[in-house]
């Protein structure tokens, strides 16, 4: 089968493709596995933290990808429930441990054993794949496989975050940038607090014309000052410009969630322009978003599908994954981009 691997890690520009294309093997499932065929997978910004280091995979070559969507091809010994042919999806998460407390406690996301899918095992820059079945997710009738790729993990992670603001409604909410998973914070933000109001901070004009769109009330830049305190935040940003600001931008008692896997480094030096009083005082709060739990994979598939999320998704050709995630690094985004692998 092709794949793409990462064989290296190290800074991603145009100087360099970060991924080689391989032959490999079609895997074999083993108990309690299932072999699937990829049709789609979305690109993340977690593959380029990936590639330059900041969230290493532990072992290489690895295939990345993490938000897969295809149809079951083999069954390991086992497994029940699922039938070959079936359309299932597989997620950032793909496995934990099961026994630890934070397993049995619902936050299989903070497992010790928690392992990744594309960093930790091989994901879905492939023809195939393999994964547990009790990590395989069902997708729901009326998505596209494009448009299912992206509710996998900007889709999940988002719904983490929203949860983990704490909003209630009529309670403004503020996202600060404007990619894959903010741009479906908005639409569920809408539909589960229908009064309260969406501000937008974004550096690119038209991510910002985008979330007007879609129903923003105000959409400005990084850097700017909303016009209304705001009682949440969910910051989907690689850097650490937009924390300092977000919290400027907080009420009293305001939460920032700050949804990355890693911050990159270029612009660690404006946490010196931290001010107590200013940014932190009056018992605003950072919380950060920690991978996925099957049950928030789970939820918002179904409340996708229930109200009808269809998201902003940019195809690219397999041949094209190199030149897919240049364009997240350099910021070229509307919605999310999704390889076609077959």
């Amino acid at each position: 089968m092709k794949a793409w691997l990462i064989d290296q890690t190290g800074p991603l520009d145009s100087s360099r493709t970060p991924l080689r294309l391989a032959d490999l093997p079609v895997p074999v499932p083993g108990p309690g596995e299932i072999l699937l065929r990829v049709s789609v997978c979305g690109v993340c910004h977690t593959e380029i933290d990936e590639i330059e280091g900041r969230a290493a995979p532990p072992c290489l070559p690895v295939v990345p990808g993490h938000q897969v969507v295809g149809r079951i091809a083999a069954l390991g010994a086992g497994v029940t429930g699922f039938a070959v042919g079936d359309r299932v999806g597989v997620a950032w998460i793909f496995s934990a441990c099961g026994e630890c407390e934070y397993c049995r406690s619902g936050r299989e996301n903070l497992c010790s054993g928690f392992r990744a899918t594309g960093r930790d095992a091989d994901g879905g820059y492939a023809e195939y794949m393999k994964a547990p079945a009790a990590f395989v997710f069902r997708i729901p009738e009326g998505f596209t496989d494009l448009e299912a790729a992206p509710l996998l993990c900007a889709g999940a992670i988002g719904y983490r975050s929203l949860n983990l603001a704490g909003l209630q409604n009529g309670q403004r909410l503020g996202l600060t940038g404007f990619g894959a998973s903010a741009h479906l914070v908005l639409m569920m933000a809408r539909h589960r607090f229908p009064d309260s109001e969406v501000y937008v901070f974004a550096r690119n004009p038209e991510e910002r014309a985008f979330a007007r769109q879609l129903g923003a009330v105000w959409a400005g830049d990084t850097a700017d000052i909303s016009p209304a305190p705001l009682a949440a935040i969910i910051d989907t940003t690689p850097v650490w410009k937009p924390v300092v600001a977000a919290l400027a931008n907080l009420a009293p008692g305001g939460r920032l969630v700050v949804n990355a896997i890693r911050k990159e480094p270029g612009d660690r030096d404006c946490l010196a322009g931290l001010d107590y009083a200013r940014h932190l005082w009056m018992e605003r709060e950072i919380k950060s978003v920690a991978n996925v739990a099957r049950s928030d994979v789970a939820g918002f598939l179904a409340l996708a599908a229930e109200i009808g999320i269809r998201p902003e998704t940019e195809e690219y050709a397999f041949e094209d994954a190199n030149r897919a995630l240049l364009d997240l690094k350099q910021r070229r985004i509307r919605g999310a981009k999704v390889l076609r692998v077959a």
